[in-house]
């Protein structure tokens, strides 16, 4: 189910009703609508991998109690190791096999060795990639006694399964979130308010913002070979606030949703386009996944412990890993490479600790390293959206011929301007309210939710859904 259809529109309200009216005053009665509600959610889609995400969801609960009581050392590793295994397993089967087979018989090919292996067309799970991030933390946590195990399973499973943030996060701690599920939930006004206005502002981003680029940045790349250079960097414009909007437009209704219902989940996206280096960045881009490659990997690996040469090695295995999370193509893993290239100059420059509270003011110093930031950030995406890595080559080098410097072609002159009027709009609105969580807020909240419904269903909303970007990860 899509959170820009009527589907979800009547679902979510459908949703509230019950929560808040019939089942309010029993904590147990609003969980289990929780998971049924959480289990249609995700059955909308495709409902043969509920079984999937039941049988995970089954065994990182039973190996949860077991770590709490287990005393043994060896037998507690065992234990993790289990859940590790399992959980990747899953992951790697479902997103990684094919990848694997075709790379093992090209490989192959290239030395003169013609294979006809077995393969098959794996569909790949929606949110796997995030269910299976968070209950390996809750495992992971058990196992280093940061948090106990919980011995109700409807509570796990729902916390599993919850349909805010199922299939593209925020990827949830079981410190943060699972005891939500124990406690009573009150209804306050403020943050039901504070959780609307979070997903208007969601849909306005993913429907006004990143569905209208989209539509020339598809163009764009589908046509690259035959577009000047000025057409490619509009391209890359484009896609860098449709991945923005998209994205960022389904963590902000999530967690709108997830208001709604009396939970708090945290923030995956603080103005990040408005960072003055590459770190600052990451601290702002989907703070969710970054945080937990730092908490469950990158410290584990060391972190910033040792010598510098350990530390970039610590720091380029994040990034090739980060990259590899995305998806199972060479493009992503070069795209968690220059992200790591970009970190590393300054990492070395003990650089990459700075900025970590105070916001981006609006002097020429300040804005030209903002700019400098968006443009690799940008130039990177480019193998992000490319379909293989011969595209994203032949992209570049389209960039790099003089000669395709002649001026942005006719057909993307106006189309250009109109989405370019939207834009300059939203990066004003969203750099007035960058000390807020979202611009929605403070004074003439009404008339702003007001103007901002229209623009969405002047935008097309009730047109045909576009799926999220990160719904294939």
């Amino acid at each position: 189910m899509l959170f820009n259809t009527i589907t979800y529109a009547l679902f979510l309200p459908a949703i509230i009703l019950l929560y808040w009216g019939l089942l309010r005053k029993s904590v147990r009665a609003q969980n289990i609508l929780l998971f049924l509600g959480s289990y249609f959610f995700y059955g909308w889609w495709d409902y043969r991998f509920l079984l999937l995400i039941f049988v995970s969801t089954l065994v990182d609960y039973a190996i949860g109690i077991k770590l709490e009581k287990e005393t043994d050392k060896t037998q507690r590793k065992i234990l993790l190791a289990a859940s590790i295994i399992l959980n990747l397993g899953l992951l790697f089967f479902f997103k990684y096999f094919n990848f694997f087979i075709e790379n093992w018989i090209s490989a192959w090919s290239g030395l003169g060795v013609q294979m006809n292996m077995w393969s098959m067309k794996i569909i790949l799970p929606i949110g796997i990639s995030f269910y299976t991030f968070q209950t390996l933390s809750y495992t992971i946590d058990i196992y280093k006694k940061r948090i106990q195990a919980t011995n109700n399973f409807l509570n796990f499973a729902t916390y599993v399964a919850f349909f805010p943030q199922l299939v593209a996060g925020p990827i949830e701690r079981a410190k943060n979130l699972l005891p939500q599920f124990h406690s009573r939930r009150i209804f306050n006004l403020e943050e039901s308010k504070s959780g609307f206005n979070l997903i208007l502002w969601g849909l306005f981003k993913k429907v006004v913002i990143a569905d209208n680029c989209a539509q020339l940045v598809n163009n764009i790349f589908e046509n690259y070979t035959s577009l000047s250079a000025e057409v490619l960097v509009l391209g890359i414009f484009l896609f860098s606030f449709q991945i923005y909007g998209d994205f960022s437009g389904y963590s902000d209704i999530a967690i709108g949703s997830a208001r709604l219902l009396g939970f708090k989940l945290m923030r995956n996206f603080n103005y990040p386009y408005f960072s003055r280096n590459i770190g600052e960045f990451w601290r702002r881009w989907h703070i969710s996944l970054s945080t937990w490659f730092r908490d469950y990997l990158y410290i584990p690996l060391g972190g910033s412990k040792g010598n510098r040469w350990m530390t970039t090695r610590n720091i380029v295995i994040i990034f090739l890993v980060s990259g590899f999370w995305h998806g199972a193509n060479w493009t992503f893993l070069i795209w968690g490479l220059l992200h790591a290239l970009f970190f590393i100059p300054l990492l070395w420059m003990a650089g990459n600790r700075k900025y970590l509270e105070d916001t981006p003011t609006s002097s020429l110093r300040e804005i030209s390293k903002i700019f400098f930031t968006f443009s690799i950030i940008s130039f990177a995406w480019i193998f992000f959206r490319s379909t293989d890595l011969f595209m994203a080559v032949q992209y570049i080098l389209r960039l790099l011929t003089y000669d395709n410097w002649r001026g942005l072609d006719e057909i993307f002159f106006y189309p250009f301007f109109e989405i370019l009027f939207v834009l300059t709009s939203f990066i004003a609105i969203e750099w007035l309210h960058r000390n807020q969580e979202q611009p929605l807020c403070g004074r003439n909240v009404i008339l702003k939710t007001s103007i901002l419904i229209v623009v969405i269903i002047v935008f097309g909303y009730f047109e045909e859904s576009k799926d999220f970007i990160y719904f294939q990860f």
